[in-house]
């Protein structure tokens, strides 16, 4: 089963988001828009989000393309 994440995309987060380790007391730039965020992603990398779940959604894609690329 699939599910409407808040990106838009289709299927579930591939991150867990409540885990505390995704929380920093200190506002860093994100690494996608550069606006400032206390969230980090899974590598501890300042990130929205939105953001971090966009950009692993355009990664997914990607290789889903060239994957399809390759075996035509």
């Amino acid at each position: 089963m699939t599910s409407q994440t808040e990106g838009g995309g289709i299927g579930p987060p591939l991150l867990d988001w409540r885990d505390s380790s995704h929380w920093s007391h200190t506002e860093k730039p994100c690494r996608y828009c550069g606006r400032p965020t206390n969230l980090r992603d899974s590598k501890r990398s300042p990130a929205h989000k939105m953001c971090a779940e966009r950009a692993l959604a355009q990664q997914a894609a990607d290789a889903a393309d060239a994957y399809q690329i390759g075996h035509h």
